[in-house]
């Protein structure tokens, strides 16, 4: 892959995240639901856990998008998807930890604003993004991927992680 093109995935990733995730985890949480008012109490263990999640969200994103991108030369959209079936990184482990990760920044963002509004919106996103896997991604990614997502699905879970997996760099001979 040459420089030119490895620029170009590093800004098509760039835009995508902030379009995607930093909408749903950033922007709304920050516009609509109290964010913004926070002022952060170090000694408040509900605020210290609020952050903590929201750390460890961002990093686990962040180590998502990255392994989108470098494994699957892709991004976090679905209108610019990775071109391999990624299984690396926290893949191994579990089928969607992007959306969990963002999640965990919401549930984060929740306990600093105590906001129910914001708590009903995190169910929601909940909601909806598993009608979205179940309804388009995990057809599509049957539809592209074949038997190797197949095999993917039966040793991954969706949402609930497995640390005992085997899949992922080993089954690819990488």
């Amino acid at each position: 892959m040459g420089a030119w093109s490895t620029a170009l995935l590093v800004l098509r990733v760039l835009f995508w995240t902030i379009v995607l995730p930093g909408f749903f985890a950033g922007y709304v949480p920050w516009r609509y639901f109290g964010l913004a008012q926070v002022r952060f109490d170090v000694l408040d263990p509900v605020h210290l856990l609020g952050l903590s999640c929201i750390g460890v969200g961002a990093v686990l994103l962040a180590s998502c998008i990255v392994e989108f991108a470098r494994s699957g030369r892709g991004t976090p959209s679905p209108l610019d998807p990775p071109r391999r079936l990624v299984i690396r990184g926290l893949y191994r482990y579990v089928r969607n930890p992007m959306y969990l990760s963002v999640l965990t920044i919401v549930l984060g963002e929740c306990l600093l604003t105590l906001n129910a509004a914001l708590v009903l919106y995190w169910a929601t996103f909940l909601v909806v993004v598993n009608i979205f896997i179940i309804g388009y991604e995990e057809p599509t990614l049957r539809r592209l991927f074949g038997e190797e997502y197949e095999k993917y699905t039966r040793q991954v879970g969706r949402w609930i992680p497995r640390f005992r997996s085997s899949f992922g760099t080993r089954d690819r001979g990488e």
